[in-house]
């Protein structure tokens, strides 16, 4: 089959790369110049494992071309993927469908036969119904259905969930549009993943619903490690004897710093917006986002705590910045918030993240950016944890507490223990929800 993606973004570059490794013609679409250029000379503009050979792969068996052209793409398409942007609009809370609508009327102008026009953005309930009207308002006479298939790809973890997937959503409103998606899937049902096909609101709502569970899983977490730490219990102990029942299960009970990321943030945000649009508040996802926020504060109270009462003078080496490892991204990352508070309150912040510079850079001024964690550390009076890299995961403590001015640890990622610490020469570690070492800072 032939398929137009319009976005070369996380989405649609994974999306279409993993469509043209199903043996699809993929025709990957963007108005930037610059992304259109690097994909052609073989680069990847994001960071995800595995995405580079994959590309290649495909580009070289000629299943993948790259366009600014969007009416050679559209040309003689079976479905036309919209992958763009919605970002939450300031003000409001709600996703920012501008760049979706106007991808739906600029395939509308040069569509001619029909086509099924997807929507792979994120986009609040009634959206597609809305790109039904834009189209059919731009082109009165273009034979075409829409489709809802939201993505669950996981950054760091994209392409297996691509092609493992635990479900394929397909919101359609005929059957010929059913069948489009179904030969598009063809793949996957032949190897018994599921394809769960439902109307266009139900798709979207599962989107937002599926995102908002998962963010209250792990901010219900985050809250009763803040209770462990009170009356003496261990958060991972509490989190394996809870993840043991079937009902609830083991994944996103790791206490940490907070959600970030391009998905979690925003479509809380949205589908809290949505309801009260519709005057059904959600209460739950409503208190989710509030104590997110509160998480990321308390987590700069542990930090102060552990310099004594002050940021200022101190050296703070932070080890990750990216919102979870395994990806580049950035998008309301926890340290967004927490080393701008130290920058802030006088510290010199060094930071090292295997691939956070070319964001962080623009995002986390006043910082001093190290290649490894071992010259991050040298003379500093704290090391953080903030995004659990395998880098830092079996990092010589000794020789990292040896090299301190004032051996502190925070560990927001629960990767050491107190015991590990104490052993190597710390002589303060606190971590989440879990016992602390010695006291604050003289």
């Amino acid at each position: 089959m032939k398929i137009a993606m319009i976005g070369t973004g996380y989405v649609g570059l994974v999306s279409g790369v993993c469509f043209s490794d199903f043996g699809h013609d993929i025709i990957c679409v963007d108005k930037d110049p610059r992304k259109i250029e690097m994909l052609e000379r073989g680069e990847v503009p994001i960071f995800e494992p595995g995405l580079d050979q994959l590309m290649a792969k495909n580009v070289e068996a000629g299943r993948l071309t790259f366009t600014m052209d969007l009416a050679s793409a559209v040309e003689g398409a079976d479905a036309v993927f919209i992958a763009v942007g919605t970002p939450t609009r300031r003000g409001d809370g709600h996703a920012d469908l501008t760049y979706v609508m106007a991808a739906a009327e600029e395939i509308a102008k040069v569509a001619k036969d029909y086509v099924v026009i997807v929507t792979k953005s994120t986009v609040p309930v009634g959206t597609n119904r809305k790109v039904r009207d834009v189209v059919a308002a731009a082109n009165p006479d273009l034979d075409f259905d829409v489709a809802s298939n939201p993505e669950f790809l996981r950054e760091g973890a994209a392409i297996d969930d691509f092609m493992k997937p635990d479900r394929v959503v397909v919101g359609v409103q005929s059957d010929r549009a059913a069948q489009v998606m179904a030969d598009i899937y063809r793949p996957l049902y032949l190897r018994d993943f599921p394809i769960v096909t439902t109307d266009l609101e139900s798709a979207e709502m599962i989107k937002y619903a599926a995102n908002a569970f998962l963010a209250t899983k792990i901010t219900f977490i985050n809250e009763i490690a803040a209770l462990c730490e009170k009356v003496g219990a261990d958060v991972k102990q509490v989190s394996r004897g809870m993840g043991m029942d079937g009902r609830i299960g083991n994944k996103f009970l790791h206490a940490g710093p907070g959600y970030g990321g391009s998905c979690f943030p925003k479509d809380t945000k949205a589908l809290a917006r949505i309801g009260q649009e519709h005057a059904i508040p959600m209460q739950i996802t409503e208190a989710v986002i509030k104590v997110n926020e509160e998480v990321k504060r308390r987590m700069i109270d542990k930090l102060r705590d552990l310099c004594g009462g002050s940021f200022n003078g101190k050296t703070i080496a932070v080890l990750g910045v990216t919102f979870k490892p395994n990806t580049d991204d950035m998008r309301d990352a926890p340290s967004l918030t927490i080393v701008p508070a130290l920058v802030g309150g006088g510290a010199k912040v060094r930071v090292c993240d295997p691939q956070g510079r070319h964001e962080g850079e623009a995002l986390l001024p006043g910082v001093t950016w190290i290649e490894d964690a071992y010259t991050a550390s040298e003379g500093a009076d704290l090391l953080v944890i903030l995004t659990e890299w395998n880098e830092f995961r079996a990092l010589d403590l000794k020789r990292i507490s040896t090299g301190m001015a004032t051996p502190h640890m925070a560990d927001l990622r629960n990767v050491y223990s107190a015991e590990d610490a104490g052993a190597a020469g710390f002589s303060c570690y606190d971590s989440i929800g879990r016992a602390a070492l010695g006291g604050s800072a003289a």
